[in-house]
């Protein structure tokens, strides 16, 4: 998830529309965030669609299906190497010119991917998909706040971070069944179809607003420094990192406790309880947004618990599949508020670095359940989520001046 960028900051007094409207005034404008949660759900797609179609892309590109799998790993990697300095490259571009731009680079990845019939070509247009994600990423949510009154951020960012959930549960098995009855370059192409869709709904209906001035710009490397950052990104990184490790390996886990038939069934139980929190979320975080991801952290321990004390009761692990997902629905949207309201001036930086460090974590959770499944075994899954978050809380909990503060500051964007 990955996850996105608030406000980036120019040196203007407000980076909200009640720069010119009064915020009180103002009705949240659906179609420009509709338009986001749209973007949202091609960049999520556009990262898992190749899992459903592994078979069909390894014939046709002559290589193994592991091979082909990379296509995945390559995506994430040009998030990772790219986010932080393109991010800061850009900082200066309007806002509506460099989402059309990233959301014009995944039309053309996603056309060379269905296209090419050479794997090595294959593997650069998955790279530029993960470079545009990873830009697009850092600069989302803070367009989603920018379009709105500060007490009206929360239900925003939810409107525009539906798109994952939706992607998930239902973008992936669509593709997936097109890659099947037609052809997995159909599921790319109809891809691209939509993205060029976005570009003229975005031409019609999203606002613009300026990049951030030079002489207003904190440096990347002073971003750490700024009181909040430094917590709110270890939160993220351990956090996600425990997710990955029981997500990506959750058809083992089932499988070894006697469920193997039930993954999709556990996993819709799942979706649908993201919705639900995504909902609630986006209701009350900007009142609650230390209370929320208290609440999110402890929901996802005891559905671990639960999972690995109780895996004998298979009722006992559907409950365990809703409260994972009531804890986790939220936490991209809770990450990246707590990252845009802690960076300040230099918003843009942290989300990109939260951005970073989200690919990472989920790369390093696929890697970890690997060696954990082959050390311990299946077993070892939910205890050792539990395991990692005992920091996760005892950071939140601490983080009560800045990150995760008790009261939001007035005025805070």
């Amino acid at each position: 998830m990955t996850s996105a960028e608030p406000s980036t900051g120019t040196a203007t007094p407000s980076p909200h529309a009640s720069d010119t409207t009064s915020a009180a005034d103002r009705k949240m404008p659906m179609p420009a965030l509709l338009a986001l949660a749209v973007a949202v759900f091609i960049t999520s797609l556009t990262e898992t669609l190749p899992a459903g179609l592994l078979p069909a892309m390894s014939s046709s590109l002559h290589t193994s299906e592991s091979a082909t799998g990379q296509t995945v790993t390559i995506y994430a990697l040009g998030t990772v190497l790219t986010t932080i300095p393109l991010t800061a490259a850009t900082a200066g571009w309007s806002r509506k010119r460099l989402l059309l731009t990233v959301m014009a680079g995944f039309a053309v990845a996603n056309t060379v991917t269905a296209l090419s019939a050479d794997y090595s070509l294959t593997l650069v247009a998955r790279f530029i998909a993960g470079v545009a994600a990873g830009l697009a990423w850092a600069l989302l949510v803070g367009y989603a706040r920018r379009m709105v009154a500060p007490h009206q951020e929360g239900r925003a960012i939810a409107i525009a971070m539906a798109g994952i959930p939706v992607a998930l549960s239902l973008g992936v098995p669509v593709g997936t069944f097109l890659g099947q009855v037609v052809s997995w370059q159909a599921a790319f192409l109809a891809m691209t179809a939509l993205t060029v869709v976005l570009l003229v709904w975005i031409t019609a209906v999203a606002p613009d607003y300026p990049g951030q001035k030079a002489e207003g710009k904190i440096p990347m490397r002073r971003t750490l420094h700024v009181p909040g950052v430094t917590p709110v990104l270890i939160v993220t990184l351990v956090f996600v990192l425990a997710h990955t490790l029981l997500y990506a390996y959750i058809a083992s886990f089932l499988d070894h406790i006697g469920m193997g038939g039930q993954v999709d069934a556990a996993l819709l139980v799942f979706g649908i309880a993201c919705l639900i929190s995504i909902w609630v979320v986006g209701a009350f975080i900007n009142s609650y947004l230390r209370t929320l991801t208290i609440a999110s952290t402890l929901l996802v321990g005891v559905a671990v618990a639960v999972m690995g004390a109780f895996s004998g009761s298979h009722a006992l692990v559907y409950v365990a599949a809703a409260l994972w997902g009531l804890g986790w629905g939220g936490v991209p949207t809770l990450m990246q508020t707590a990252a845009g309201q802690a960076g300040g001036e230099a918003a843009d930086a942290a989300q990109a670095m939260l951005v970073t460090l989200w690919n990472v974590a989920m790369a390093g959770g696929g890697i970890a359940g690997g060696l954990l499944l082959e050390a311990v075994g299946a077993d070892a899954f939910p205890w050792t989520v539990l395991v990692l978050l005992v920091p996760v809380l005892v950071i939140v909990l601490a983080a009560r001046a800045h990150g995760f503060p008790t009261k939001r500051a007035a005025g805070t964007s």
